[in-house]
């Protein structure tokens, strides 16, 4: 269930009430007269009592206001008339943090600004870049959930969402059910998920020139997005790699991947050619049908992101996407998830020959990643227990370019040599490899990698890393890498099995370990500095959450 954040009514609503004009938070007290009268015709009159509907409104043509309608449950609820596929805002619309712990819970998709996919469109609409459309803000402490899991959430090019939270306060994305309590820890599909669509590089369109020198387009980039069809259609791409679609931070996104109009299994959030003046920071997606997050080309960087339950990727990139993702946090469930990371250089790949591939890359078009400090802690699940395919580290191919450093992945805490069932695996059948980099054009760089699974490598694994600073441990069936189990593999805390030990405090195959550190820790988390996740995720710390982790 979603951590519940008390606000004093009086001051949210007098916040609330300074705000003004098409697009904020409107304000409509009702008066109820409470006067009494006696029988010697005098009259004692207390002061009236304000009812103040705290819910978001915006203005349409016309001057007809459209607003929430607020429930004795401290809920705000919003009909598909509000916002919906079809329907979607084109004002700038604000949402408070509700007394109480209340939510915004949408019968319909929400959907900010309209899509365009044509450069005409664009011009008459005066969009060309994010600020151009409309904003949504959202107040830090402020819960926004969906009623339906056939409704997810867009903003389209040129729009923009602000949604910062604080570590005491985040903002969360999520389900009706997990509002209600009657959402399972690891349950998911229980709404689509979000979609944030810039004006970035995808090579999914045609350019001329060389990315950050004269990079121009060949034609027109409108690339239907996830989920895009029918009234749900928007779209992403363009030239613009510093395009800003706005700022997440404290941002928890819960219960995601449904299937929508298109057939699309959408992720936690897609990011469609977001670009880097977008302000990505302390994000953590829980309990995903599909990938964590997706990079379809772009340059948003993401700064602390933690994945929990996440069925499929992690972390996926597509498409050209040139960013980093400094301090990741994954940890799978027992019997779910595939990669960590599954990072692709081009779109389309196999469509490509050798020589236009060259080509991609010779001119910065292919997905650039640069990836500092990941913790993924797999589940090597099999193909009889995984809702997508097999728990796995990193998978990195089609023309990518990768640098690596301070990495730590663990796969070792569960026997990978059969599934949950104790069915027994074909000895290469599993897929639960550690590494494995692939295709023509891939170039991958790891500084301090430790990879602890029972399948090392796959396809080139092993030739890259005798290319470069990485260690493997030896692991045969379950193997426990925590400071109270096995003093050969010593590479997480006994008590708080997500922190790592300090780094001259590991141990692989009995020894110290032979990587060389580029910065001053290894993986996400560590004992010598300030855990990065601590206070606002759910599901990793004990008092926010609704289960344990399996390897505690």
């Amino acid at each position: 269930m979603i951590r519940k954040y008390a606000f004093i009514a009086s001051t949210s609503l007098a916040v609330l009430a300074g705000c003004g004009g098409s697009g904020d938070i409107n304000i409509t007290p009702s008066t109820v007269d409470n006067s009494v009268s006696n029988s010697n015709n005098t009259t004692t009159t207390t002061a009236p009592q304000e009812t103040v509907n705290p819910c978001a409104s915006y203005t349409i043509a016309g001057g007809q206001t459209r607003q929430g309608t607020y429930g004795e449950d401290g809920n705000c609820t919003y009909s598909s008339a509000f916002a919906d596929a079809g329907n979607n805002i084109t004002v700038d619309i604000d949402f408070a943090a509700l007394p109480n712990g209340g939510a915004h819970v949408f019968q319909g998709s929400l959907f900010i600004g309209n899509a365009y996919n044509s450069d005409a469109e664009l011009a008459a609409a005066g969009i060309s870049e994010g600020g151009d459309g409309p904003t949504m803000t959202v107040e830090a402490g402020a819960t926004l959930a969906w009623q339906s899991n056939a409704n997810f959430m867009v903003i389209n090019r040129g729009s923009q969402l602000f949604a910062v939270g604080t570590a005491d306060a985040p903002i969360t994305f999520t389900s009706l059910s997990d509002v209600n309590g009657t959402v399972g820890a690891e349950d998911v599909q229980q709404w689509g998920g979000m979609v944030i669509d810039g004006f970035g590089v995808t090579n999914k369109c045609a350019y001329t020139g060389t990315r950050g020198v004269d990079l121009a387009l060949a034609g027109e980039c409108h690339v239907a997005s996830e989920g895009s069809a029918g009234l749900d259609e928007n779209y992403y791409g363009g030239v613009n790699d510093a395009d800003s679609s706005g700022r997440m931070e404290y941002v928890v996104v819960k219960h995601t991947g449904a299937t929508v109009g298109n057939g699309d299994e959408l992720n936690g959030i897609t990011f469609g050619a977001v670009g880097s003046n977008t302000i990505v920071r302390n994000l953590e997606v829980y309990s995903v049908f599909d990938d964590g997050i997706e990079f379809f080309g772009g340059a948003v960087n993401v700064t602390n992101y933690a994945a929990v339950y996440v069925n499929d990727d992690s972390i996926d990139i597509d498409e050209g996407w040139n960013g980093t993702v400094d301090t990741a946090l994954v940890i799978q469930s027992a019997t779910d998830g595939n990669h960590c990371v599954e990072a692709d250089g081009i779109g389309s790949y196999s469509g490509f020959a050798e020589a236009e591939i060259t080509d991609f890359i010779a001119r910065g078009l292919h997905s650039q990643a640069n990836l500092i400090n990941l913790t993924c802690i797999v589940s090597p699940n099999g193909a009889n227990d995984a809702t997508h395919d097999p728990g796995a580290g990193l998978r990195l191919r089609e023309g990518l370019e990768s640098t690596i450093t301070d990495l730590l992945v663990i796969s070792s805490f569960l026997d990978d040599d059969a599934d949950s069932d104790g069915t027994p695996r074909p000895e290469d059948d599993d897929g639960n490899y550690c590494f494995r980099p692939q295709d023509f054009g891939t170039q991958t760089t790891v500084s301090g990698g430790i990879f602890a699974c029972e399948d090392p490598v796959k396809d080139d694994g092993a030739a890259v890393a005798a290319a470069n600073d990485i260690q493997f441990a030896t692991i045969t069936g379950a193997t426990d890498p925590t400071a109270n189990a096995d003093t050969n593999l010593v590479l997480l805390e006994g008590t708080t099995p997500v922190f790592s030990v300090a780094f001259a405090s590991m141990v692989v195959d009995d020894a110290a370990p032979t990587v060389t550190l580029t910065g001053d820790q290894i993986g996400a988390v560590s004992q010598a500095v300030t855990n990065p996740f601590a206070g606002w995720t759910y599901g990793i710390f004990d008092g926010n959450r609704a289960q344990a982790l399996y390897f505690e």
